[in-house]
């Protein structure tokens, strides 16, 4: 046979389409209706295969062809059409379609044709039934739109709601992140801050111990220059002093102790010359003393012979009487013998005792009585007052 389809006949292998038609097929529920579609088909190459369709086709035209799988395929599809109902058909055209290309599929392949596709082109019929179906539908479609819409007016409300319950968490997320970001940020800057013064502050608390300390060393430098200032000063100031004593024992001391040698020599002379002055004097004096003693010694004689003789004469007068005759004759020997010292002007005792001149004077006292016993005879210890 292939020798006789490759010689003699031929057999088309080209794409063949075919549009089946089923016109008032009753479906399950009795309604008469009309279905098209549209199949494309071919010959199938497999050498198995090919054999089946050689032996169905070969030498046939394509119109031939056609014929007979439009025939098988249109038988399929009222078949099919009446185990379903008018909804099923309508309502999923794709799976009917798929159905029926799997219910004619191995018909067709058995010889050697195989069903490239098939789709449902049309559906009506003659009553209006789609008509109904399809306002019913279409109620049916346009309630369910609105409940539809509602739901999902209601269902986008709540995603919206949702969306904004998750934006505004989100948002609130972010800001409550980027409130821990910004006080992480600023704590992170009030540590940096926190160091870097501390910093600062170390540096500046280093910088003014370093001015300090060298404060202290100029200080110490200072105190240094002034201790040398003050060393010098101190040894001009002992130069000065120095110089300022010289001066003194030069300009003062020295003739001062001039003055003084001068003053001293002076006083010597001056004592000296008082010495012997006053010795001279008392040599003077004491010849003066002696010449007048010597004179008042003979006048007191002879006034003691007088008196003697007024004695003699008067030896007949009572005690009394002769007293009376001493007492008054005593100013008068008195004044004879301080005569002398009255011409005196000054009287020294050469004496460096003060109780010596007081024994002198006693002495002069103690013995004028003696005296006075001597040159009148009377005894002037005996004379009562």
């Amino acid at each position: 046979p292939h020798n006789e389809c490759s010689v003699n006949r031929t057999i088309t292998l080209e794409i063949m389409t075919l549009q089946p038609k089923c016109e008032d097929v009753e479906t399950a529920e009795g309604v008469a209706i009309t279905v098209t579609g549209v199949a494309q088909v071919k010959v199938m190459t497999d050498n198995e295969l090919l054999a089946y369709a050689c032996e169905q086709f070969l030498g046939k035209s394509v119109m031939e062809i056609k014929s007979v799988i439009l025939q098988t395929l249109e038988g399929h599809l009222r078949s099919i059409l009446g185990t379903l109902t008018v909804e099923q058909i309508y309502q999923d055209r794709d799976r009917f379609a798929a159905l029926v290309r799997e219910v004619a599929a191995p018909d067709v392949g058995r010889m050697g044709i195989e069903i490239l596709s098939f789709t449902i082109k049309d559906v009506y019929d003659k009553v209006e039934y789609l008509s109904s179906l399809g306002k019913s539908q279409t109620a049916a479609v346009q309630r369910d739109a609105d409940i539809g819409v509602a739901e999902a007016e209601r269902d986008a409300g709540i995603r919206e709601a949702e969306c904004k319950k998750e934006m505004m968490d989100v948002k609130f997320l972010a800001d409550t992140k980027m409130a821990d970001s910004k006080r992480g940020l600023e704590m992170q800057k009030a540590a940096f801050n926190q160091e870097v013064n501390t910093k600062k502050a170390e540096a500046q608390l280093a910088y003014e111990l370093q001015a300090a300390k060298e404060q202290q060393k100029i200080r110490l430098e200072e105190i240094e220059i002034e201790v040398v200032q003050r060393k010098k000063q101190i040894t001009i100031e002992e130069k000065e002093i120095d110089r300022t004593e010289k001066e003194l024992i030069a300009t003062v001391k020295r003739p001062a102790e001039a003055e003084a040698y001068k003053m001293q020599q002076l006083a010597e002379g001056q004592k000296m010359k008082k010495v012997l002055t006053a010795q001279a004097e008392a040599e003077k004096i004491r010849r003066i003393g002696e010449a007048e003693a010597g004179c008042i010694e003979a006048i007191g004689k002879a006034e003691a012979e007088k008196m003697r003789l007024k004695a003699e004469a008067y030896q007949h007068y009572g005690e009394a009487a002769k007293t009376a005759l001493v007492l008054e004759a005593l100013p008068k020997i008195a004044g004879k013998v301080a005569a002398p010292l009255a011409q005196t002007q000054d009287i020294v005792i050469l004496s460096g005792d003060g109780s010596r001149v007081t024994s002198e004077v006693n002495r002069l006292l103690a013995e004028l009585p003696v005296s006075v016993n001597a040159l009148t005879g009377v005894d002037l210890m005996k004379v009562k007052g």
